[in-house]
């Protein structure tokens, strides 16, 4: 009789946390951090959840501010899996009135969609940070392009003013001379 009570608690306490309120789609891509961290998490895996935080704070970036940016939305992201675990892990929750019991389902699903919320946050970084990197790149690319044709068009100016000029200038000015002479040829006959 007692062990029937007893799985009879355990189930229910399985009941109250079962229902999270993160649908399969809120967890992301299977490679992202937010799918690891959460089905993590979701799985009662709490402290292998803070050492992927952990390593993918520590994993060399290779934009040198990531880590200041981020730093503090791992930091509460792991307080809040440890808040998780305590709600979780509550002893005696069947021993609480319905009420509480109720408050502390709420403020569970409230840390585990602030979890996906901060978790979410450290991946706009990083977005962030690619989009960043890679307009600074396309600016540079434009930039080099615009020089080129600057200096393209710079030299064929110089080209054209010193080279074809001088040589227009003695043509034409070899034209004058010779329509000058026949001119006065023409009026002396």
């Amino acid at each position: 009789m007692a062990i029937v009570l007893h799985e009879n608690k355990q189930k229910e306490e399985e009941k109250l946390f079962s229902d999270t309120g993160i649908e399969h789609t809120d967890l992301g891509k299977p490679d992202t951090l937010r799918y690891k961290v959460l089905t993590m998490v979701l799985d009662e895996r709490y402290d292998s959840a803070i050492q992927e935080l952990k390593e993918f704070m520590d994993s060399p970036s290779e934009y040198p501010d990531f880590k200041s940016r981020v730093s503090r939305f791992v930091n509460h992201s792991v307080d809040l899996i440890y808040a998780i675990k305590a709600k979780r892990s509550f002893p005696g929750i069947s021993s609480l009135t319905r009420a509480k019991q109720q408050e502390l389902r709420e403020k569970f699903k409230e840390h585990l969609q602030e979890l996906q919320y901060s978790i979410k946050k450290i991946e706009k970084n990083q977005t962030d940070l690619r989009v960043t990197d890679a307009r600074s790149t396309i600016y540079v690319v434009r930039a080099t392009w615009y020089s080129i044709v600057a200096v393209s068009i710079l030299g064929f100016f110089l080209e054209v003013t010193g080279g074809l000029a001088l040589t227009s200038v003695i043509v034409v000015d070899d034209l004058f001379t010779r329509v000058s002479d026949w001119l006065l040829r023409f009026a002396n006959l």
